[in-house]
């Protein structure tokens, strides 16, 4: 009342995120930012979507609630980024999809479902924005991304490479999505970027298969104490103009910040080197993104999903298309 009428403020042709300062944020359906929730992507630029699978999980199990607990946590948000100006919502036509349909007593099925999953939602020229899980769901999905796609560039944020061959037998699970990436040429492996890797190891290079296969490993200890504004800036140039899938390890941020996840390293990234990363992707050409290994009962405080549902915000703010205010 009383204020004069702003398009920007008031009104889009497209789905808006509902004002707390009209509906109360614990009412209505729990979707990502109280987005309407809809079947399919058909008729979205951008989808949120969820896969809450943790079968592949190593260590603690949990990364399954990842999803409802980010939507959950997800109502704190707002429609426009006040930092950066982006209107994602006055851009593009976003809406929440559910979830896949997995299997948990059935990984290799549920990877299988997956992927038909997102072969529909890129097959249908939306931007799939997920929800995880654990790490594992990223292998099906740039199945189903390179598939439109061909070979992708990735922006990978974790504390591990993920780039294992295999564990008590098993080729699949959350230590081995981008050695499957890599074997079955879905990565533009000039093209791959791991920020924030650490940890104890196994082997006594555990950077080597990384590099051996072309791909840039930004270890953390390298991001310790710094802005990585110009780390970002060789990662532009590097990906140039082709396509880019970014993933984000919920792990890949230090655990006193994010101790919300199954495998937590100690000395990771800080929440605003996190969003320096993701801002520094704005102006590349972005065919897909996921935010994973979110484990809520392991952070009473509801934080760790909190940042997830920041990172997926900002994420959808760099997409290609969005306009700023």
């Amino acid at each position: 009342m009383g204020l004069p009428w702003h398009p920007a403020r008031w009104g889009s042709r497209f789905h808006v995120p509902p004002s707390a300062e009209a509906v109360a944020r614990p009412v209505g359906i729990c979707s990502m930012m109280k987005l309407p929730v809809q079947d399919s992507a058909v008729g979205l630029d951008a989808a949120f979507v969820g896969v809450p699978l943790d079968t592949g999980t190593s260590n603690r199990p949990g990364a399954r609630f990842g999803p409802r607990q980010i939507r959950a946590e997800s109502s704190l948000l707002r429609r426009f980024n006040g930092s950066t100006g982006a209107a994602p919502f006055d851009s593009l036509r976003v809406a929440d999809i559910g979830d896949v349909n997995v299997n948990p007593y059935n990984l290799p099925q549920s990877c299988r479902l997956i992927r038909g999953a997102f072969q529909d939602i890129v097959g249908s020229g939306c931007v799939p924005l997920t929800l995880g899980g654990d790490h594992t769901i990223t292998y099906p999905i740039l199945q189903a991304v390179a598939e439109r796609h061909g070979p992708v560039g990735l922006v990978h944020v974790d504390a591990h490479t993920d780039t294992a061959d295999r564990a008590l037998g098993e080729k699949i699970y959350h230590g081995t999505p981008f050695r499957r990436c890599v074997d079955e040429g879905l990565l533009d492996c000039g093209r791959v970027v791991q920020i924030g890797i650490r940890g104890s190891s196994y082997d006594p290079n555990p950077y080597k298969y990384s590099r051996d296969q072309g791909f840039r490993v930004v270890p953390a200890d390298e991001c310790w104490m710094r802005s990585l504004v110009p780390l970002m800036a060789e990662v532009r140039q590097q990906m140039r103009d082709r396509p880019v899938y970014i993933s984000f390890d919920i792990d890949g941020v230090d655990p006193a910040y994010a101790p919300g996840t199954g495998t937590p390293e100690v000395a990771g990234l800080t929440p605003a080197q996190a969003l320096e990363i993701i801002r520094g992707c704005k102006g590349l050409n972005i065919v897909g993104c996921d935010l994973v290994e979110v484990a809520p009962m392991y952070d009473v405080s509801g934080n760790t999903a909190l940042l997830g549902a920041n990172l997926l915000f900002e994420m959808l703010c760099v997409l290609p298309g969005v306009k700023t205010m």
